[in-house]
């Protein structure tokens, strides 16, 4: 029970610093460009990891991968970076912050559906089919989705 009261608050405590990522970013982005707003924004994240790396890896026990990782390991930043660019453009248009925030949680459920669904990248042992409940969920999000979008 601790450890899904915990779960649950470090995902709360997730949700609100994505939020203020985003609001910052783009209230930058009014004075620069969104590209130079996500660099800023990508550099100073990159820092603070390095910081959080020296704090807590002060031993020199490296962790060592257990297998060789396969290219797409790296490009996992792709979306990311993709996601404050593009998260800079539209909270400064008619969209603003919470439509462009629920848009993105949209997208990445749908998008986990169907990885979850087709098995992609290498997930075939645990492809999982799509039930009603994930369906009627799904619908309630972007009924919710539509309505906070065409509400502005």
């Amino acid at each position: 029970m601790k450890n899904k009261l915990f779960l649950s608050l470090l995902a709360i405590v997730s949700g609100v610093l994505l939020t203020l990522m985003i609001m910052s970013n783009s209230y930058l982005s009014q004075f620069t460009s969104p590209i130079k707003a996500s660099w800023l924004t990508h550099g100073v994240g990159t820092l603070f990891a390095f910081v959080v790396f020296l704090i807590f890896n002060l031993k020199q026990s490296a962790i060592v991968p257990k297998e060789k990782v396969p290219l797409m390991g790296y490009l996992a930043g792709i979306p990311g970076a993709f996601t404050v660019l593009l998260a800079a453009i539209t909270v400064n248009s008619s969209l603003s912050l919470s439509g462009s925030i629920v848009l993105m949680l949209l997208g990445q459920v749908i998008f986990s559906l169907a990885i979850d669904y087709f098995g992609f990248w290498g997930l075939k042992t645990t492809r999982k089919k799509i039930k009603g409940h994930d369906f009627v969920v799904s619908m309630l999000f972007m009924l919710g989705s539509l309505l906070i979008v065409l509400g502005k």
